[in-house]
């Protein structure tokens, strides 16, 4: 199978259209200022946040700025946002960095930019009404990055799908063995050189907490992925193949686990998408936050990473 990221960002929309809160998407809803307004993604992958902000009608007339450091990334989504666009029956006008997406009754003004988030941070002029963070917090160091992520708005802050220490696989293949993989999968996060929680999304609550911001709504957006009439609807066997990706990626050669312990346990995983039987669940956090006054609006641009 070819790994492609981009791909794997695209079989996850329907398996993160339905893990997102629904609580705290209506607080989204009934919190965001009138609109145009302004939005910076960080993390933004190739755009599959603002296109489900259009198809569920959150946002209307908006400035909306994507930032991604990977540069397959940012390539997939100027090819990627003016076809869906155009599918949905807007019209398009630019392209790259640049592209505009209007009909009678929207205009979306987007901007890609392909940048570290913290240089980013530094070099941003322009706070936003509204940040996204999407599966992205449980990456970066903690709690140190909260603030500097938070001075990217004068508004609000959306934080989803924030993992949060919890992965399962069924059918068992054996639960020992499980039970260690998942384990150490879960440790792997908590070593990352460039940061990481496994337990980002419970920590949130104090780590938000303990720098003044006012969290207006949380709740689950748990992963939950199984077959319907022994098939997955649309791509998410890809997704759950690429699931399986990480794991081989963050354990192979793991001085804890056998390899060839590790090599069938992984055969059989896979074996088990093919015949539609794998469910897997992961637990996950949603937050609304209003970042507290001294950190909105840029005032913590110029603070070292």
């Amino acid at each position: 199978m070819e790994y492609s990221f981009p791909h794997y960002l695209l079989s996850k929309q329907s398996v993160d259209d339905l893990a997102l809160n629904k609580d705290v998407l209506s607080a989204l809803r009934a919190n965001l200022p009138g609109q145009p307004i302004r939005i910076i993604e960080v993390g933004a992958g190739i755009g599959t946040m603002l296109r489900r902000l259009l198809r569920w009608e959150v946002i209307r007339q908006a400035e909306y700025v994507l930032v991604d450091e990977m540069a397959e990334n940012i390539e997939s989504a100027s090819g990627w946002i003016p076809r869906w666009g155009a599918e949905a029956g807007m019209s398009v006008e630019g392209s790259g960095e640049s592209i505009r997406l209007y009909d009678a009754t929207r205009e979306i003004r987007i901007w890609l930019e392909r940048a570290d988030v913290f240089d980013f941070i530094r070099k941003n002029q322009e706070p936003a009404d509204l940040l996204i963070a999407h599966a992205f917090l449980d990456l970066l160091p903690m709690p140190e990055s909260l603030p500097k992520l938070l001075s990217l708005t004068k508004g609000l802050a959306w934080l989803t799908i924030n993992f949060d220490g919890v992965t399962t696989f069924e059918p068992t293949v054996a639960a020992a063995l499980d039970e260690q993989i998942e384990r150490l999968y879960h440790r792997s996060m908590d070593t990352r050189s460039t940061g990481g929680d496994s337990r980002s999304g419970r920590h949130l609550f104090g780590h938000l907490r303990s720098i003044g911001a006012d969290i207006v709504a949380a709740g689950a957006s748990d992963w939950v992925v199984h077959a319907v009439n022994g098939k997955y609807t649309d791509d998410v066997a890809y997704f759950l193949h690429f699931i399986l990706r990480f794991f081989e990626e963050s354990l192979a050669g793991h001085p804890e686990l056998e390899a060839g312990t590790f090599a069938g346990w992984l055969q059989e995983r896979r074996a088990q998408i093919e015949r539609g039987e794998l469910v897997y669940i992961a637990h996950q956090m949603d937050f609304l936050v209003k970042p507290h006054p001294s950190l909105r609006g840029g005032a913590l641009r110029e603070c070292p990473v």
